[in-house]
């Protein structure tokens, strides 16, 4: 897709706030995934929720915009027996602030000792998350 990033090699961090200084982004440039289960009102659905890492996830509003009535962390064993890429069974759902404030976003490679800076919209173009606001607003 000719996506603008790079990949870096760091220590094997696994706090937002130790990661980033590391990488020397802001905080607020981090993808945060949470993996939730959103279930009710004929809904029983897994959604891969990105928000940016300064941010706290409002799960009751990610269950409003899918359809459901509640959503909560999926256990540990649920998140190894998902397919963790492009596939039906996991929704892409993505807070709009994390795209909106920096042009390059930056999440881990699938190890605490590898991250990838990628442009905002390269990402966006890529990945085509749904958008919906789902983070506290306080």
């Amino acid at each position: 897709h000719r996506a603008r990033y790079r990949v870096m090699a760091h220590e094997a961090v696994g706090q937002c706030e130790a990661v980033s200084a590391i990488r020397g982004t802001a905080l607020g440039q981090g993808a945060k995934a949470l993996v939730c289960k959103v279930k009710g009102n004929g809904v029983n659905q897994h959604v891969l929720a990105i928000l940016a890492a300064d941010r706290q996830a409002d799960l009751a509003s990610l269950a409003r915009h899918i359809g459901g009535s509640k959503a909560s962390l999926a256990s540990p064993a649920e998140v190894e027996a998902l397919p963790f890429s492009f596939h039906p069974a996991l929704r892409l759902v993505a807070d709009p602030l994390l795209f909106e404030r920096f042009p390059q976003i930056a999440f881990n490679a699938g190890r605490l000792d590898r991250s990838i800076i990628l442009d905002t919209e390269d990402y966006l173009h890529i990945a085509r998350p749904e958008i919906a606001t789902f983070r506290r607003l306080s």
